[in-house]
């Protein structure tokens, strides 16, 4: 879903924020699993990453579609709307949000060899609960895979009809919910995991015990799980209720001081179950779970809900949606295991693409976040750029004078945003930051489509259907409110791709890009070069340098680290094969002007 940054928490951290000092006396990151230290994330939004099977897609019945609504061919025009968009409204927006592409989970299956080869080793999906909405964040059912991702949406309609969705002992399963188990064996046997979006706030209004409140009023024995204000006949549903901020589209639970409504909690329970331990095998279900506005449920309910998840199988891994200092709560007491980093996401921002902070200052700032959490916790943080709740990182880089996430939806005619694809010199920036993210400490997570050179503003453009190579898409030439711009061919870019599946591979056999040391080796704030190391006591040693500036440079590196270390004799860059040599306890390094190096050992016999 789309979230403001909330700047109020500036004023807010003196109550929030407990001292670096105390956070590490409550953090061990023990709940923090082995293998999520390893991982290299993708995030898929199933809607728009590949219809695997044309013959489950949405109908218009099913989200109240207009005459002569129809599917959205895959490679058309992004900003060409059809008739039946037209007939919505003058605005692009106005009919965009109604349209579907038919990404399934057929389609997931399909492409699961191009994850393991790109090297992918753990995927996060956006919501894949049964939903009205193209994005899923308004469950109609949280115990079934929405119907028109599997591969029989009428027969699943039939089935649900014969559940009590209140009694899990009726529950059972559809030909979606299957299919995603399938997926679950087929990514194992690739050696990735899967987790899911976890929405315990609020759901949709077409949830089963919403449903029945419209139907059956204060009588019905759901009445009490949301946040009703009011019931009366003045309101078209006969009662008043709360929205998540301000939404009517989606109704929250209600509250139980720090923890949410019993009933609620022990369905959410249920369904957690469910998709952890399908049929009580822990073996066969997911891996985890990405927890949706983390910081708008009640810390009980979360330590409950922990508690729970970590007695169905200790491996499990819980990221906790949150995007300011807040995230340092969060993992306190060893509640979640790590954060989405946006914090981090914004550092990368400044000094890359603004460029309002010195190379220093990105050192420092980087070290502030380190020092938050222990290391453990620091090397599994799922570090991101661009999400689903923000612009592509490619058009973050063409729209470089704005903040992250600053007026980055195309909302009103006066948006001054840069639609255009990047120019090469922007895709080098792009592909410096990808250096940075794979090599810093932290868990990288690649946005759908990132690697193939997608582009586009925030929601809803930064869901376009994802590039593909085996298909042929039509040319960019539309503008939301009908402005010159270039066209712009779409194509799936072999270059970058090749640099992503790269950059996995090195972090893969080098173990210190996973688990090393992090230090900073060498700043330069008139050239903007960074450079740092990380490494491993007594083990393997590397170097990574960014050149942000605008010419060629020269640098003499000495490092002094804080562990033992044998500094090698000979490094290679992975990228260029370039070669440098230590001089006593110094290597000369000539770094091209915007071209990342990541230098890893070579030993000479």
């Amino acid at each position: 879903m789309n979230f403001r940054i909330i700047l109020a928490t500036l004023f807010l951290l003196p109550v929030l924020v407990f001292s670096r000092a105390d956070a590490q006396d409550v953090q061990t990151g023990e709940n923090v699993p082995e293998w999520a230290k390893h991982a290299v994330w993708y995030q898929i939004f199933p809607e728009r990453f590949r219809n695997g099977d044309p013959t489950n897609d949405p109908v218009s019945e099913r989200i109240n579609a207009p005459d002569g609504w129809e599917i959205t061919p895959w490679t058309s025009d992004w900003y060409q709307r059809a008739d039946w968009e037209q007939r919505q409204g003058p605005m692009f927006r106005d009919g965009v949000f109604l349209r579907r592409y038919g990404g399934d989970l057929q389609g997931v299956i399909d492409k699961l060899d191009y994850l393991a080869d790109l090297g992918i080793t753990a995927i996060y999906f956006n919501p894949i609960f049964d939903a009205v909405s193209l994005h899923k964040y308004d469950a109609s059912h949280y115990h079934h895979i929405d119907r028109h991702f599997g591969p029989d949406p009428e027969g699943d309609i039939e089935i649900m009809k014969q559940e009590d969705p209140a009694d899990p002992s009726t529950w059972q399963w559809t030909s979606a919910d299957l299919l995603f188990l399938e997926l679950l064996d087929e990514a194992r046997e690739r050696d990735i995991r899967i987790i899911i979006d976890g929405v315990w706030n609020h759901t949709g209004r077409d949830f089963w015990a919403f449903r029945h409140i419209i139907e059956h009023g204060e009588d019905s024995p759901y009445s009490d799980w949301y946040k009703i204000t009011e019931f009366s006949d003045e309101y078209s549903d006969g009662f008043a209720y709360e929205g998540w901020w301000g939404y009517p589209g989606l109704p929250e639970f209600r509250e139980d001081g720090d923890n949410i409504h019993p009933e609620v909690k022990e369905h959410i329970f249920a369904v957690t179950e469910r998709w952890m331990a399908p049929n009580g095998d822990v073996e066969r279900g997911v891996s985890g779970w990405r927890l949706d506005v983390a910081d708008e449920l009640g810390f009980e309910f979360w330590r409950e809900w922990h508690a729970f998840v970590r007695e169905l199988n200790p491996e499990a891994i819980t990221i906790a949606e949150i995007w300011d200092d807040k995230a340092r709560d969060f993992i306190k007491d060893d509640l979640f295991s790590v954060v989405m980093n946006y914090r981090w996401a914004y550092a990368v921002h400044d000094f890359f693409i603004n460029q309002n902070i010195s190379a220093t200052e990105f050192g420092e700032r980087l070290n502030a976040l380190l020092d938050d959490f222990p290391d453990r916790v620091n090397m599994a943080m799922q570090n991101l750029m661009d999400s689903h709740d923000t612009e592509r990182l490619s058009s973050m880089i063409v729209n470089a004078d704005r903040d992250y996430k600053e007026g980055s939806r195309i909302t009103e005619a006066e948006n001054t945003y840069d639609v255009r694809a990047p120019r090469p010199d922007e895709w080098d920036i792009l592909r410096l930051i990808a250096t940075f993210q794979f090599t810093a400490p932290g868990a990288p997570m690649v946005y759908y489509g990132t690697e193939a050179g997608m582009w586009g503003a925030d929601d809803p453009d930064d869901r376009k259907p994802m590039i593909w190579p085996d298909m042929n898409y039509d040319d960019e030439v539309n503008h939301p409110f009908g402005r010159p711009r270039p066209h712009d061919p779409v194509m799936f870019d072999h270059q970058l791709h090749s640099w992503y599946t790269q950059l996995a591979d090195t972090r893969h056999r080098h173990e210190a890009f996973r688990i090393g040391e992090f230090e900073v080796l060498h700043t330069d704030d008139e050239n903007q070069v960074f450079a740092f190391t990380r490494y491993i006591e007594n083990g393997e040693f590397t170097m990574v340098i960014i050149n942000r500036g605008e010419r060629d440079q020269t640098l003499e590196i000495s490092p002094e680290l804080r562990k033992n270390v044998a500094l090698p004799r000979y490094m290679m860059d992975v990228f260029t094969g370039m070669g440098i040599s230590k001089d006593e306890e110094t290597y000369q390094i000539n770094v091209p002007f915007d071209r990342p190096l990541i230098f890893v050992p070579v030993y000479v016999e």
